[in-house]
């Protein structure tokens, strides 16, 4: 994404690590899969016929949804705290 409006990785990370070298923990993961959830929902908003686009969007979605569910199941705290820091839901 070389557009003027990309995502900082590293700033996501630094937010959202647990440790100093944490780097790929399920809250980072989901976190940039949420940066760039609402990038993509941004460019699909003007670019109603980007289907290839579209169907990366459902890709990141998914896999959001199974780290999610994968949190909930063997950390119900950190699941709930990534959820409300996120505002995933309302």
């Amino acid at each position: 994404m070389s557009d003027h409006n990309t995502i900082d990785k590293t700033a996501i990370i630094n937010e959202y690590r647990l440790d100093e070298k944490d780097t790929g923990s399920c809250e980072v993961q989901i976190a940039i899969l949420s940066a760039r959830i609402a990038h993509l929902t941004n460019h699909l908003a003007t670019n109603k016929k980007d289907f290839h686009s579209r169907r990366g969007l459902i890709a990141m979605t998914s896999r959001r949804r199974k780290l999610l569910d994968y949190l909930k199941k063997h950390s119900l705290d950190r699941y709930s705290n990534i959820i409300q820091r996120l505002k995933l839901r309302k």
